[in-house]
């Protein structure tokens, strides 16, 4: 998968003018628009055309950002960007638990959002890694990175968010590593999504519900105290 030329942004805000900026601004730096004020009409923005990342504000009339968010995770692996006027960090947190993949508090500059979706768009244009690997296998498992899939022992096709996609990716080419937060959060992101340390917990906590037997009593991710994170298995590169 490439990174489309002129990528299609779905902007979900009902502050008119706000949504006015920001459609504006990413019109002018090669972004293709939909705007829509509610939950009813980005699920119709949806259906009419492929999407290539949603902006999506935390509160809304009627049904808000995180139960869409939710929503849209059970059927969509499409990347969304979480806008929050919130400061606390709670709010950040239940967005990435839920699926989102960055988030951007208000206000905001739209420059710093731009690069956001860029920075988004590029994790998840590869069609293999920095070392022409396009698969990594570990024990029966298979991250497919041309496909950016995870793929089961048994074969199913596991749904994985861009960032816990990338997360995993930068795991499996450093197995036996101790990798701190820190670390993880420049492989990552490079930082796009500021120091946000708590964002890599989230994410761990997401992939370890998805390919450990027991999350609870993880052996695939381990956390290493004071340390940060240790992937166990051994993985083999194709």
């Amino acid at each position: 998968m490439t990174q489309p030329a002129t990528p299609h942004i779905l902007v979900v805000e009902d502050d008119r003018e706000i949504s006015a900026l920001v459609a504006r601004y990413l019109r002018a730096n090669a972004c293709r628009v939909t705007v829509a004020g509610d939950g009813v009409a980005m699920e119709q923005a949806l259906r009419e055309a492929r999407v290539d990342l949603v902006v999506l504000d935390l509160m809304l009339p009627g049904e808000d950002g995180l139960s869409l968010c939710r929503r849209l995770r059970t059927t969509s692996t499409v990347p969304v960007l979480m806008l929050t006027a919130k400061a606390e960090e709670i709010d950040r947190i239940v967005g990435l638990e839920i699926g989102a993949d960055d988030y951007l508090g208000k206000p905001f500059n739209p420059r710093e959002l731009l690069a956001r979706i860029r920075a988004i768009l590029r994790r998840g244009s590869g069609a293999e890694d920095e070392t022409g690997v396009r698969r990594l296998h570990f024990l029966d498992w298979t991250l497919d990175v041309s496909l950016r899939q995870l793929v089961s022992p048994e074969g199913a096709r596991i749904a994985v968010t861009g960032a816990e996609f990338d997360l995993l990716h930068a795991l499996c080419l450093r197995p036996g590593r101790v990798l701190s937060r820190d670390q993880l959060l420049d492989l990552t992101q490079g930082r796009a999504a500021g120091p946000f340390e708590r964002s890599i917990d989230v994410l761990i906590s997401r992939i370890r519900q998805k390919i450990e037997r027991d999350p609870r009593s993880p052996e695939i991710i381990r956390t290493i105290r004071s340390g940060g994170y240790l992937f166990t298995p051994e993985v083999t590169r194709a």
